[in-house]
């Protein structure tokens, strides 16, 4: 089971900063060359990476949030982290996060759990 935390309303320019807490024997996809990520999907849009994290210790970000968000894995705590600094109003949508074994970290099709999602709304 994955479960998203600290989604909010905040001023552009503000932060916050998303938890995934990854629990249950099948949920987090745990083994071998995993990816952990969060996703996003504005409203009537399509959902878009954000940020991933490999079992290696790798990060990828999506070019529209490099500089301003920081994905980090807590494996002794079992949550997956998403500092959001300098937020705009575009990065204003429903955040996942994900794991599984995705050929490509930014297809969604790649991942075979997913949370239920935290709103996040920027206001300028």
């Amino acid at each position: 089971q994955l479960v998203e935390s600290g989604g909010g309303s905040v001023q552009a320019g503000g932060s916050l900063r998303l938890s995934c807490a990854i629990s249950g024997g099948n949920s987090g996809a745990m083994y071998g060359n995993y990816v952990l990520a969060w996703f996003r999907q504005a409203s009537g849009k399509e959902r878009e990476a954000v940020a991933a994290t490999r079992s290696n210790g790798n990060t990828l970000y999506a070019d529209s949030v490099k500089g301003r968000f920081a994905i980090s894995h807590d494996n002794a705590k079992k949550t997956l982290n998403l500092q959001m600094n300098n937020l705009k109003p575009e990065d204003t949508a429903m955040y996942y996060c994900a794991t599984g074994y995705p050929a490509d970290w930014s297809f969604p099709q790649g991942y075979s759990y997913w949370g239920q999602g935290t709103q996040v709304t920027v206001s300028s």
